[in-house]
């Protein structure tokens, strides 16, 4: 990362003029780049807790203390940050804290963050609602777009919108 005392050595010349030009252009295309964990995997990245009683640490070793500990299998939470076999995550309250990452799955899920969700027959708001859920109910997610999701919830396959639900990094499409 570039920082402003970087370039106050330089001589104002053409090339200093070129070099800021050059970091003016290559900038959007830095900051739209997704950041690569040392696990070799993207960060930031959504899992879900893999387990009923988790512990939430101040950092990164059993040697931090315990500061909370989760109850609700299947919850998701974002991956922002890792260090060894520790991932430091963030959940939809935007809480956040260390968790072995044996303790995490990729299955993916949702939780839903509105008051109450309905989940559609199809991507519409005019389609037909086939189940309503209270905010923090958790769901699979199978699929998303750029306004929808499709959900798993209870067995119930559907559409919900996206500002509905947390689980889902804003740029991301899935399958």
């Amino acid at each position: 990362m570039f920082r402003a005392s970087d370039l106050l050595p330089l001589r104002r010349t053409r090339s200093w003029r070129a070099l800021v030009v050059a970091l003016v252009a290559v900038a959007p295309a830095t900051a739209a780049a997704q950041t690569v964990g040392p696990s070799g995997l993207p960060l930031p990245r959504m899992a879900s807790l893999a387990g009923e009683s988790i512990n939430v640490r101040s950092g990164p070793s059993k040697n931090y203390p315990i500061r909370w500990v989760y109850t609700r299998l299947g919850l998701p939470v974002k991956i922002v940050e890792e260090f060894d076999a520790w991932r430091k995550i963030v959940d939809h309250e935007g809480d956040e804290g260390w968790i072995h990452g044996s303790l995490l799955s990729k299955r993916r899920t949702v939780v839903v963050t509105a008051e109450l969700l309905e989940l559609r027959r199809s991507p519409d708001p005019a389609a037909r609602v086939l189940l309503k859920a209270e905010r923090g109910v958790i769901g699979r997610l199978l699929d998303c777009d750029a306004r929808w999701c499709f959900l798993d919830i209870a067995g119930r396959r559907g559409w919900a919108e996206r500002t509905a639900i947390w689980g889902v990094l804003d740029n991301e499409m899935r399958d």
